[in-house]
């Protein structure tokens, strides 16, 4: 049951962090917060029934228990300024897991409830901070596995979905009003609306809605999109890589090494090898067979190209020891790997290394800054490669474009999936929103079949069916199954 009227707690942090996070909101947050959290003498504070008063961050130490106190920080956010729209307290404490586990069971000795699943975003669509699909938007952008689909959540939450179904709510109510008042003096010689101006007004309602239902349908395509990782040693040209592949400057180009710690991605588009190219030899090195390019017929694919840190045979700091870690977490999951190494290197004892770190089945291997050598002495460093690391090497450069189209054509060979559809713009949906969305077109379907029969009360019955159903998506009618089965697939502390 979803009471406002107790005081809730959860860790609301992954685990495994150097730092975690307690939330707790109700109405006594504060009070539960005083029993554990003592204030640096120094931290100014201001509430008008608390000895906590700082409306916004206190530094201080939470008490495990007994002596025992650990660094933590406090931030505070009063009602009804909040994420729940209640006093909503966060310790953020700097300890091992052991000891987090400890504190929240005090908390919950000392009277605190623990919470459930999706409880907090619960109580914040129950106290109007935000409607339901808003508060269902939280847990996609959780759920969501790279940048487009946080995008298109993130449509959701900021209340696109609300938006656009208002707007077309409107529309149909704007004709449901005309068809009514056409009913209303049926006896008299006055046309309100006529049967083929409802029918256009229905079929443009219906074309939004399934425009809205096909831009769910591109996000969702994104949930199987093929990724392809680029890896290799630092200043291995992997950036610059990237920004050509894209077209656009997705990663920062440096000389310096290191440049890149995060992992960064975008949507490429890839195309099957030209016969042309491949008849003519034009720009394909004889050490790069091709029949690695696997003829195709098919249409383009889609797939996210991503750059991450440039491994190191054997990192140092703390920094690069963590950026190593996200980049080959990234790259074990990824579908093809472009292994990336500088041709005009003398050593490549050091790409050697980082290439047994790489675990893939499907591996491109990427020699690149071609264009700094000559001719002669690149087909010989090209054989070289090859011998040293038992493969073929495509030579690239992102000066000259060479042997950028011919690796388009190689990612495009590598992946099995079919035509694959962006979604840009698409909106995140729910089951449930998709099928309110689907009931709406229905009923809005059978309405312009009606008008058309001169069936006008019977189409003004299904308009209003569809807009019950666009009007769920956002205020669903307070039922409690509803909200348990909705909030029953979030994280707890969410």
């Amino acid at each position: 049951m979803h009471s406002l009227n107790d005081t809730i707690v959860a860790i609301s942090s992954a685990s495994g962090g150097v730092r975690s996070v307690i939330r707790i909101t109700g109405p006594q947050a504060i009070q539960f917060c005083e029993q554990v959290f003592q204030a640096d003498p120094n931290s100014e504070i201001r509430h008008p029934q608390s000895a906590i008063r700082n409306p916004r961050l206190l530094s201080g130490s939470v008490v495990i228990e007994g002596d025992l106190a650990v660094d933590a920080l406090l931030y505070l956010f009063f009602a009804p300024h909040s994420y729940t729209g209640e006093d909503l307290a966060e310790l953020h404490v700097y300890a091992s897991g052991v000891l987090i586990e400890a504190l929240v069971q005090r908390l919950l000795s000392a009277g605190l409830r623990a919470a459930g699943p999706g409880e907090f975003t619960a109580r914040a669509y129950l106290n109007g901070k935000l409607d339901l699909a808003q508060a269902e938007a939280v847990n996609e952008i959780i759920a969501g596995s790279n940048r487009l689909q946080l995008n298109a959540a993130e449509r959701l939450l900021s209340g696109r979905l609300t938006k656009t179904t208002d707007a077309i709510r409107s529309d149909l109510l704007d004709c449901l009003s005309l068809i009514e008042a056409g009913l209303d003096f049926s006896g008299e010689e006055i046309e309100f609306i006529s049967a083929e101006q409802s029918a256009e007004r229905l079929g443009a309602v219906e074309r939004r809605l399934e425009e809205l239902l096909a831009g769910n349908i591109r996000y969702e395509s994104l949930l199987d999109l093929p990724s392809i990782g680029i890896a290799g040693a630092p200043n291995a040209g992997k950036s610059s890589l990237l920004n050509a592949l894209l077209g656009q400057d997705r990663s920062i180009v440096s000389d310096q090494p290191k440049t890149t710690r995060d992992v960064l991605s975008g949507i490429l588009t890839v195309v099957p090898a030209r016969p042309d190219r491949l008849a003519s030899g034009t720009n394909q090195p004889s050490s790069f067979p091709a029949s690695h390019f696997k003829l195709q017929t098919s249409n383009s694919i889609q797939c996210v190209l991503f750059d991450c840190a440039g491994l190191l045979a054997a990192p140092e700091s703390i920094l690069d020891r963590l950026a190593q870690q996200a980049a080959t977490e990234a790259l074990r999951h990824c579908s093809t790997v472009l292994f990336c190494v500088d041709l005009a290197k003398a050593d490549w004892s050091e790409d050697l290394a980082i290439r047994t770190l790489i675990e893939a089945e499907s591996v491109i291997y990427v020699a690149t800054k071609s264009d700094l050598l000559a001719p002669d002495a690149l087909q010989t460093t090209l054989e070289q490669l090859a011998s040293s690391f038992a493969a073929a090497f495509l030579p690239a450069s992102v000066k000259t474009g060479r042997g950028l189209d011919e690796l388009r054509s190689a990612i495009h060979a590598s992946q099995t999936t079919g035509e694959q559809v962006c979604a840009n713009e698409g909106i995140a949906l729910t089951t449930r929103h998709r099928q309110a969305v689907c009931e709406a077109i229905e009923n809005v379907r059978q309405a312009s079949g009606e008008v058309a029969q001169g069936n006008e009360e019977l189409a003004a019955t299904l308009i209003r069916a569809a807009h019950a159903s666009l009007a769920g998506i956002a205020q669903q009618p307070i039922d409690e199954q509803i909200l348990d089965r909705i909030f029953s697939h979030f994280c707890i502390g969410k």
